[in-house]
């Protein structure tokens, strides 16, 4: 590295290459030396010897570098100017005695830029000659400057001085009461409140949003105090800062007058334009609603945009809610002329769950077009027990819409699990629509209707595959161990796909006992390739020792898939039989199944298959290498030694 005199004699070079690399090592060096010389490399017209300069300052820091930026200050040149204030910004607290006397020199400029930087230090050494300057300066820009620092430090120290300006001018109170939000000293609640007396509106609107953002609860007397003698929009603001400093549930603790009052305010201010406001007034009207609110709500949400709003819309849901059961709100449900403020009426009546409200949704439905249907239907689901039953039944017997079809087959099927509807339910497994099939076929699975497993053993007979297929699934789904004969015979069905969930269903009713396996295991000779497969993932759902010599001989399958998956199912049990087999194929002219193999040695581990990594390794194909030294990196890090 060269040595100070070096960098300094490359810092006077004219090639901007030079000059980026001798500044950063200047930087690095932390030379002093270089500090003027870096200071004038700033003004560079080349951005990157300018940027490299900057960087160097940053990193040298300390008083000198401080001392040297200030006259930058100066400058005409607002890049070289803004650029000066930056780096102060991060170094200046190095030497606070030459920031702080800027605060006192002639040009108010100056003052803005030291009080602008000080905000900046962290440090509680600024707060006292930023308050000096809030509560002396002549200046405006530079009182407004220091109370936007004070705010920027939020250090409590500084409240006491900012309290005491809030009779400055306007412009001033802005930053002021903005700091004393950040701050949020309790201190400073008496101070504002009593400023709401003689402030403009508009300044007034700020300190009740700062009031509301500070949160402490002896502002509320006043506040309430307020409510009647002021102006709509500022009653609006009040509000809504009673609410954020209460919260929603603590105002119930209000009295039955001032609670009614307050309530008749939060419907006015829901009616305001600001969107945040409307968000607390709905959260406040939850404690203390009532039917009229309710409906204000309602219509409130209905206009909502669903896609741009969907947060307000379940605030404003969950707030409904909270209120309760209402007549507006039933008869939101009910009423046809505007179907976004039945739909708001639902998804709310879905979380009051009662028998009262499922009878109030099954009468809403009947006139109702589709979509609010189905937003019925699933509200019912949610919500309802077995007294709606009787309906279900009734829709699925008139009803051509899937979804609320669906979901009717779910709720007599697996909600309640009612028995009168086995034949009902049963009639849908043949449905045209495959998606309510399946719906259907898990609701007669779950149903556990004594009359059920015949129906499905019925189906096992059937001419029909797809009515095999059902039914060879639901022996295993319900379990029928005695039906071991069905199943067999299923596993020599001509259709593949009945195939596989016959293995299935063998699996789940008699796991791999000596007789099932002999079953299963039988279908690795499958002409079919997905039926392999199966078999395969089914046994490495097990840690049965007894499937290794299987999981070994699926290695040699003709298809791939069948392999990765026996590799995988063998890795995972770290199964070292396999290892010799796994080293043939890495032999193999397909690229993903190496790549398995080399994966698969990896989690396997032991010496062998260390010393076959190594030799991939070394080989001329990258990808192959790159994971072959994965794989390598893996054994070392398991510490496996054989």
């Amino acid at each position: 590295m060269p040595e100070s005199k070096e960098i300094l004699e490359l810092l006077r070079s004219d090639e901007p290459e030079v000059l980026r690399e001798a500044a950063f090592k200047a930087g690095e060096t932390k030379d002093q030396d270089a500090i003027p010389l870096l200071v004038g490399l700033l003004q560079s017209g080349n951005l990157g010897v300018q940027e490299a300069a900057d960087t160097a300052l940053r990193d040298i820091g300390g008083k000198e570098t401080v001392q040297n930026m200030v006259p930058l200050l100066e400058s005409e040149d607002a890049p070289v100017r803004n650029l000066a204030m930056d780096i102060l910004r991060q170094v200046g607290n190095q030497d606070f005695s030459t920031l702080i006397n800027l605060l006192h020199n002639a040009d108010p400029d100056l003052r803005i830029f030291a009080s602008d930087i000080l905000g900046s230090t962290d440090n509680v050494l600024a707060v006292a000659p930023l308050c000096e300057s809030l509560l002396k300066d002549p200046e405006v820009n530079v009182r407004y400057q220091a109370a936007v620092s004070l705010g920027n430090l939020a250090m409590p120290e500084a409240a006491k001085c900012l309290d005491k300006s809030l009779d400055d001018d306007e412009w001033v109170l802005f930053a002021v009461i903005e700091a004393l939000s950040k701050i949020g000293a309790d201190s400073s609640v008496a101070a504002m409140v009593k400023r709401l007396d003689t402030c403009s509106d508009l300044v007034a609107s700020m300190i009740v949003e700062a009031l509301g953002e500070i949160g402490n609860i002896k502002a509320v007397t006043m506040l309430l105090r307020r409510l009647e003698k002021s102006p709509t929009a500022l009653r609006n603001k009040i509000v809504q800062a009673i609410v954020k400093i209460l919260g929603g549930k603590s105002l119930t603790l209000l009295s039955e007058g001032e609670r009614e009052n307050f309530r008749q305010y939060l419907r006015v201010a829901l009616k305001d334009e600001d969107k945040a406001i409307q968000d607390d007034v709905i959260r406040g009207l939850a404690y203390v609603g009532g039917d009229d609110a309710s409906n204000d709500v309602v219509r409130l949400a209905a206009t909502m945009d669903v896609d741009r709003e969907s947060e307000r819309i379940e605030a404003a849901i969950d707030s409904l809610a909270c209120i309760g059961l209402t007549k507006s709100l039933v008869s939101h449900a009910m009423q046809n002329q505007s179907s976004e403020r039945a739909q708001v009426a639902v998804a709310v009546l879905s979380r009051i769950p009662s028998p009262e409200v499922t009878n109030i949704l099954i009468d809403a439905f009947r006139d109702k077009n589709r979509d609010l249907q189905r937003e019925i239907v699933q509200a019912l689901v949610k919500t309802a027990g077995e007294e709606a039953a009787p309906f279900f039944m009734d829709v699925l017997k008139t009803h051509e819409d899937g979804t609320v079809i669906k979901n009717s087959l779910y709720f007599l099927g697996q909600k309640v699990q009612y028995v009168p509807a086995e034949e009902l339910l049963f009639s849908f497994l043949d449905h045209p629509w495959n998606d309510v099939k399946e719906v259907a076929l898990e609701a007669c699975i779950e149903l556990g209707s004594e009359g059920m497993p015949e129906r499905f053993m019925e189906l096992v007979s059937s001419d029909d595959p797809l009515h095999r297929l059902m039914g060879v699934y639901a022996v295993g789904k319900l379990n029928l161990a005695h039906q071991k004969e069905v199943l067999k015979n299923a596993l020599e069905d001509e259709v593949p796909d009945i195939r596989k969930v016959a293995l299935e269903s063998m699996a789940q009713i008699c796991g791999f006992g000596d007789d099932c396996l002999e079953m299963i295991v039988r279908r690795l000779y499958d002409e079919n390739s997905d039926v392999r497969l199966t078999v395969v993932e089914l046994l490495g759902q097990s840690d049965e020792p007894k499937t290794i010599p299987y999981l070994l001989q699926a290695l040699d399958d003709d298809d791939d898939w069948v392999r990765i998956r026996a590799m995988e199912a063998l890795a995972s049990r770290q199964e070292r039989q396999a290892t010799p087999k796994l080293i043939q194929l890495l032999d193999s002219d397909n690229k993903l199944i190496v790549l398995k193999v080399i994966e698969s040695l990896g989690e396997i581990g032991g010496q062998a298959a260390f010393r076959a990594l190594l030799e991939v390794s070394g080989g001329d194909e990258p990808e192959l290498m790159a994971a072959a030294e994965e794989a390598v990196q893996k054994i070392q890090s398991q510490g496996e030694d054989e």
